[in-house]
């Protein structure tokens, strides 16, 4: 660990003094080579073992073997070489459809932390229950945008801004692949809603999938990441799993990807011949559900013998295939698959989930100071959301298919089942009995009249709302995978306003897999505060009463922009096959930038228990001067474009009276000739304080921080002029200004 990851580390253990005056540096943008030695050793041995094979042997490394193994895929041993077959299985929040393991918060909620440590962490955890169960390949980290707010799966990936998603993505990456297990970055690429996810086209310009969809990928790249997942969807009209301009040309030349590229399950494929389109294993095996007929295998030893597929290729598919399990050290002591309850490998991650939890917790509003609580009288809690599941059992639908009770995480494939479930009401009479509190509730979200009971004469009524999503291959209550619309669930408008009409001290709590409106309510003068809790996973009681009675200080972000009406959005869930991304490189808060929309809560805000202060900004020369972006194979992941170059320097002063953590986000706004965004984040920086402590702190940027795609030259510029830098407490939230003229 280094800079700001060590100093938060040792904050956390509590390790460190109270000083007036520290100083904490992250880089923007540190990453290794593609090409490590580490890369470099795993390929030599991919390449001796594969000179080995027979043409059949390679072939099989690259065809799944549906229902012939224990896992969601798999593929066959290749005795010869000691290789004993892979084992893929989701999720990115954990170990998908096993038991002896722990439920994480979701991906959005990593993401509202703004913790590159804790996001590490979460993913180191996920990585060691992973290896633990004998999987080879975890099927995340997710990395789409959250384009369209309704979107089914935003809540699986890191939000709305590419830059945040990207350092999500590398975190996630890098902590999961610590402990042995091979990450999968997914979905590669635009498929950005549920809605005909396998038939539409995702029409992005070139520019836009440059600087907006593909840097989270490059990103994955950078942190080592040795299988990509292609997506359902096409892209400009070519399916995303045999589309030569994203596979080969960006992804494994410009990006200098060295790991293998592998599809959704049953993702449309012409056949053995999109291996020549950059495809290296098709899962999970199929030409369709249970059709027994294999895509690849012999089909795919076939073409190379006609000479549809070069030898070469097929050589290359083993070689990347091979090279993650050396680049991960699978050839040694890893342990067999094994889903069974015998093997629990939850250790202690509860804590960490807890943790994460409530540093997740976004804080929008907090009138007069009502948070934290402290040991009121009375409470009411109402709403579903508020209590447990009413069967009792968190797992009871199938991959989370149901809407009961405390929501702690969306629907679909990347779910995994509770080992337990804290639901709010529980941790909260846990704390009131100490506190001596009287807790009243209501658990019912149609119930009014017993709302109303619930909450009249009560020190607070807590309120509980959600809204929830998935995948397309469920429906839930009318939702197919996409949200219908962004309001909350059950009445959730009604239940806030009955509550707030009868409670003078209300606390609306959310919990959501994205954005809802809030406006039938967000201004009733009796709703004091409002906690945004996302989905926090197994520990989502703990980690809210964590944060309404002051345990921890919220410092959580938004990961989104939250808007006033739905049609702020730039974009919407499309019916049509072709999609049109039209909005180009004006997603979230930089479309509201741009068109002058006001939000509700914009992107980047986040409310404490204490106030910090900004000052003293120094913006550095370039470390280097000359020079121009390099072309060819890894030209995106070059050293001239990622190693720091500007340094910018501020100081930050906790001004309140308790500890806490503030969250500096660092934006650039280019010249107007480049037309790019009025305002883009280029790096932040976490840091905690004591009251009255003062840290400086330093961000360093690169050049690519600074680039844009020239589609002409089909390289990375920086545009001649004055680019503007400004620090803040979020996107609309400028404390410090300067500039820096190339």
């Amino acid at each position: 660990m280094k800079g700001l990851e060590s100093y938060l580390f040792l904050a956390l253990l509590g390790l460190l003094p109270d000083v007036h005056a520290a100083t904490t540096t992250t880089s923007a943008s540190s990453a290794p080579t593609p090409m490590s030695t580490k890369w470099a050793a795993a390929l030599a041995k991919a390449k001796d073992a594969v000179k080995k094979l027979s043409n059949a042997d390679k072939a099989s490394l690259g065809s799944g073997t549906w229902n012939k193994g224990p896992c969601i895929g798999n593929t066959a041993a290749v005795p010869s070489i000691n290789f004993p077959g892979y084992c893929l299985q989701d999720a990115p929040l954990g170990v998908r459809i096993a038991k002896g393991v722990s439920v994480f918060p979701a991906g959005i909620n990593a993401a509202a932390t703004w913790d590159r440590d804790l996001i590490r962490q979460r993913g180191t955890a996920i990585g060691e229950e992973f290896k633990g169960k004998g999987v080879h390949i975890a099927l995340g980290p997710a990395m789409n945008l959250a384009r369209a707010p309704t979107a089914g799966r935003n809540w699986e990936g890191f939000g709305g801004d590419p830059y945040l998603t990207g350092e999500a993505a590398y975190e996630t990456i890098v902590g999961m692949q610590s402990k042995g297990v091979q990450a999968c970055a997914k979905h590669y690429i635009n498929n950005e809603q549920e809605l005909h996810r396998g038939s539409s086209s995702s029409d992005v310009d070139d520019r836009t999938q440059h600087e907006v969809y593909a840097h989270t990928f490059l990103r994955s790249v950078q942190a080592g990441v040795t299988s990509v997942m292609c997506s359902y969807n096409k892209v400009n009209n070519t399916y995303a799993c045999e589309n030569d301009k994203t596979i080969n040309q960006i992804l494994k030349k410009e990006f200098g990807f060295q790991g293998f590229v592998l599809s959704d399950w049953w993702a449309n494929i012409a056949g053995p011949t999109s291996a020549n389109m950059g495809l290296d294993m098709v899962m999970p095996g199929e030409t369709g559900y249970q059709t027994g007929v294999p895509l690849f295998g012999p089909a795919l030893v076939t073409a190379v013998q006609n000479g549809q597929v070069p030898q070469s290729r097929l050589d290359d598919m083993a070689t990347r295939i091979l090279a993650g399990w050396y680049y991960q050290g699978q050839d040694v002591g890893y342990p067999p698959v094994r889903f069974d309850i015998e093997v629990d490998v939850q250790g202690n991650h509860k804590q960490l989930i807890r943790q994460i939890g409530a540093a997740s917790t976004v804080l929008l509003k907090n009138v007069g100071g009502v948070l934290p609580l402290k040991k009121p009288s009375s409470l009411a809690v109402i709403g579903k959301d508020g209590g447990p599941p009413s069967s009792g059992n968190p797992n009871a639908y199938g991959d989370r298919a149901g809407n009961d009770g405390i929501l702690a995480i969306g629907w679909g494939s990347g779910t995994a089942e509770f080992p337990y479930l804290i639901d709010p009401l529980a941790a909260i009479k846990a704390r009131a009995q100490a506190d001596g509190t009287t807790v009243t509730s209501s658990l019912s979200d149609s119930d009014l009249n017993a709302a109303r009971a619930a909450a009249t004469g009560k020190s607070f009524a807590l309120v509980f709302i959600n809204a929830d999503s998935g995948e397309e291959y469920i429906t839930v209550e009318g939702n197919a995978g996409d949200r219908n619309d962004l309001k909350a669930w059950h009445g959730g408008d009604a239940l806030v306003t009955a509550v707030a009409n009868a409670n003078n001290n209300t606390i609306v709590v959310v919990h959501s897999v994205g954005t809802i409106i809030m406006e039938p309510w967000i201004d009733h003068p009796n709703i004091k505060a409002v906690v945004w809790a996302g989905l926090q996973g197994q520990e989502a009681g703990n980690s809210l009463v964590d944060i309404l009675y002051g345990v921890v200080n919220p410092s959580a972000k938004l990961p989104y922009t939250i808007a006033k009406k739905g049609s702020d959005y730039p974009a919407q869930v499309s019916p049509n096959a072709n999609i049109p991304y039209s909005e180009g490189l004006f997603i979230d808060y930089r479309h509201f930038d741009k068109n002058n929309i006001a939000p509700r809560y914009e992107f980047g805000f986040g409310l404490s228990y204490t106030t910090f202060q900004f000052s003293s900004l120094s913006i550095g020369t370039p470390s280097s001067t000359g020079g121009s972006a390099p072309t060819g194979p890894g030209s995106s992941a070059s050293a001239w474009l990622h190693d720091d170059w500007v340094s910018v320097t501020f100081s930050l002063k906790n001004t309140g009276s308790v500890k806490g953590a503030e969250v500096a986000q660092l934006y650039v706004s280019p010249p107007a000739s480049a037309n790019s965004p009025p305002s883009q984040l280029r790096g932040f920086s976490k840091v905690e304080l004591a009251p009255g402590a003062s840290s400086t702190v330093t961000i360093k940027l690169s050049r690519y921080s600074f680039s844009v795609w020239d589609v002409v030259q089909q390289k990375w510029v920086i545009p001649a002029g004055r680019h503007n830098i400004w620090v803040g407490a979020s996107s609309r939230d400028k404390r410090l200004t300067g500039s820096i003229v190339f």
